[in-house]
């Protein structure tokens, strides 16, 4: 079973920066795609980072909604088997819970900022962003 581990959220005053991780218990080459998602209270779960593994090593491809475009960044590092979100100038509105979530089937239909689709997640990391 594959597991995920989100860790780095936290409470944060507008305009701060957080870093999330999500540790693999696989290496992530062996995913066709990973994402970053958050819920807020209420709302139904968004992506806001995502990425397509290519294969053979020959790195991956980025993917983020207009609405965090510049201020959110994904990174996979392989050597630590960790996906990680840098996240910044918060704003209140980014509040929610973040999850990490991946997918091992290669799709050309597969949409990999909606939730939709992915087969592995992890519990999640609260983010709270104070005005």
């Amino acid at each position: 079973q594959v597991q995920l581990a989100e860790s780095g959220g936290g409470s944060v005053q507008a305009g701060g920066s957080l870093r999330l991780s999500c540790a693999a218990s696989i290496p992530p080459y062996n995913y066709a795609y990973m994402g970053w998602f958050r819920q807020a209270p209420g709302k139904e779960r968004e992506g806001v980072a995502a990425i397509y593994i290519r294969e053979s090593g020959a790195g991956y491809d980025e993917y983020y909604p207009n609405a965090v475009k510049g201020r959110f960044t994904i990174a996979l590092d392989n050597a630590k088997n960790t996906l990680d979100l840098q996240i910044d100038n918060l704003s209140p509105e980014d509040t929610g819970m973040y999850f990490c979530a991946a997918r091992n089937s290669r799709s050309d239909f597969f949409l990999p900022l909606r939730p939709q689709g992915y087969n592995s997640w992890g519990q999640g990391t609260q983010v709270t962003v104070s005005s």
